[in-house]
């Protein structure tokens, strides 16, 4: 592929990823709340999440999503709902608790894995980026399904580098919280960002 092509799309990715959306907000919270155990699962969650938005890009579903306000508005409500859910269930989280291991046996890794995916899979307009946003950098003189292979997975791979390094900077942060008060105090303000995503997803218009 031609470097003069590839290199601004992996700057411009990057610079995408790097300003956090829902996803990493989800992450932020989940790894404060949860610690250092929650990193694998919930990064596994957005490359999971990320590739079959991407995947149902270049199936055809973003290109209907644009032009479909019933289709664009059910993954809104549900991603938004979800959100909200996440955030008062964060709020609910006990700061009176000895460590953040003791949450392990409210959220499993399934659930972080789970909730992290269905974030990521459910955003409207992450499957609306890929169609907007890949075919930019394609070369039409060449074959245009290597091209998505290389430009997809290495936004994968920028992506899943991205949540990982939110993801564990968060959990070591949570892990050396000893202060139920400080606890609290992070754990309201993750459920309130959460909440806020929601109602942020919600007010979403699709693009005409």
């Amino acid at each position: 592929m031609n470097l003069d092509l590839y290199i601004p799309f992996v700057l411009a990715a990057t610079i995408i990823l790097i300003i956090p959306g829902p996803t990493i907000l989800l992450v932020i919270s989940q790894a404060v709340a949860h610690g250092r155990r929650s990193v694998v699962p919930l990064v596994a969650g957005v490359l999971l999440g990320d590739f079959t938005a991407m995947t149902l890009s270049l199936l055809g579903l973003g290109a209907i999503m644009s032009a479909s306000a019933a289709l664009f508005s059910i993954f809104k409500w549900v991603g938004a709902f979800y959100l909200i859910y996440l955030g008062i269930k964060l709020w609910r989280v006990d700061p009176k608790s000895n460590s953040v291991q003791d949450n392990k046996r409210n959220d499993s890794h399934g659930s972080l894995l789970r909730s992290s995916y269905i974030v990521t899979a459910l955003n409207p307009k992450s499957i609306a980026f890929f169609v907007a946003f890949l075919p930019q950098f394609i070369d039409p003189v060449k074959p245009a399904l290597p091209q998505l292979t290389l430009l997809g997975g290495t936004f994968l791979i920028l992506a899943t580098v991205n949540a990982a390094l939110y993801a564990i900077f968060a959990g070591q942060l949570g892990e050396h919280m000893r202060k139920k008060q400080v606890r609290k105090w992070f754990s309201r303000c993750g459920g309130t960002a959460l909440i806020g995503a929601g109602i942020f997803t919600a007010g979403m218009q699709r693009t005409s």
